[in-house]
């Protein structure tokens, strides 16, 4: 796989980098054609993937980088009450619909045609939702995970936002730093928390864990469905882990970033069996599900001498072309694309 940087995208003035510009989430829709991001700006940008990547380069050796700013190259931006942990499109929605959780403890979602809030829900207590999600198979069904030590199941149909479910997975209450169903249908649940463990819950009986993944020395920021079976996790023990559900094991493990204090961000590109993750030393890293080392490294340009790529996202479409997106502590948009290499012989 080759991958190039095709676009920065920065403030325009970016010689003082400031953490007030710190991205913490990025996504793409399910048409993956559009891209939101947040973070402590207290901002949802939206952008095309189009103006994101204005250009296609004929060659496939000489490759240029166009240099962008936010204003120009994003489409509009939505004001949001509070800091952004979490962004997810509502699946079923036609890119309509992106829900988010805050700082404060708070879970809306936003009419991105209206661009309104339509739902707000405030049930963690005021401290931070790191985490938000939706059922694949039922979206008008979400979850949050919180730094009040639950994941807690709502409905976004009652008005209230009914609670459905509350998990706490341990007399500690350790927070819960990462929620994700299963995209592939399956009536499973997973949640990372800062006790380092991973837990799996049947949506159909939430009394007890159905899978408990125990592995990782530190807090588990984030986790990642690669199959319906198979998940990735990243940890700020400075590693990934690729385990099997069914049996609760590891099968690998991943080294080479840098990761001891700060969420940097975890993406999978499913089709190509890559994950994407940031790094405290300023540098992107992609690893090949089949090796344990980084299969690519590429270094931010970043100004700010502690600046730390500080969120991913791989757009999941086709299997010899992809697409990251790497956001980072000084608001810097890094777009990168990559073709896998012809075989010969």
């Amino acid at each position: 796989m080759r991958i190039f940087l095709s676009t920065i995208v920065s403030s325009g003035n970016n010689s003082t980098a400031s953490i007030s510009d710190a991205l913490g989430v990025i996504e793409f829709d399910q048409t993956n054609s559009i891209v939101a991001t947040g973070g402590i700006a207290r901002k949802i940008r939206i952008y095309s993937l189009e103006s994101l990547l204005p250009h296609e380069s004929t060659s496939q050796d000489v490759h240029h980088t166009v240099c962008l700013d936010h204003a120009r190259a994003g489409d509009y931006y939505i004001c949001t009450p509070a800091k952004l942990s979490s962004l997810r499109w509502k699946p079923g929605s036609d890119g309509r619909v992106l829900g988010s959780g805050d700082y404060d403890g708070v879970v809306m979602e936003y009419d991105l045609e209206r661009r309104i809030p339509i739902f707000e829900r405030d049930e963690h207590g005021g401290r931070r939702v790191w985490s938000v999600d939706y059922s694949h198979c039922d979206p008008a069904m979400g979850a949050s995970g919180s730094d009040d030590g639950t994941m807690q199941m709502w409905d976004t149909r009652s008005e209230s936002g009914e609670c459905v479910a509350t998990v706490q997975t341990s007399v500690r209450r350790s927070a819960v730093c990462c929620v994700e169903f299963n995209p592939f249908g399956g009536p499973i649940v997973a949640i990372g928390c800062a006790d380092r463990k991973v837990y799996g819950y049947d949506l159909r009986m939430m009394a007890d864990p159905l899978f408990v993944l125990d592995g990782h020395r530190k807090t588990v920021t984030y986790i990642k469905f690669l199959d319906s079976v198979t998940l990735v996790s990243a940890s700020i023990d400075g590693c990934l882990k690729l385990w099997n559900s069914d049996s609760s094991n590891v099968t690998r493990t991943y080294h080479g970033h840098v990761n001891n204090r700060s969420f940097v961000g975890l993406s999978v590109w499913r089709d190509g069996g890559l994950f994407g993750c940031g790094s405290e030393n300023n540098k992107v890293f992609v690893y090949d599900k089949r090796w344990s080392e980084p299969v690519w490294v590429h270094e931010s340009s970043s100004t700010g001498r502690d600046g730390f790529v500080s969120s991913v996202c791989w757009r999941q479409a086709g299997e010899d072309q992809c697409t990251l997106v790497a956001g980072g502590s000084d608001g810097i948009l890094q777009v990168f694309q990559g073709k896998r290499k012809s075989q010969t012989g």
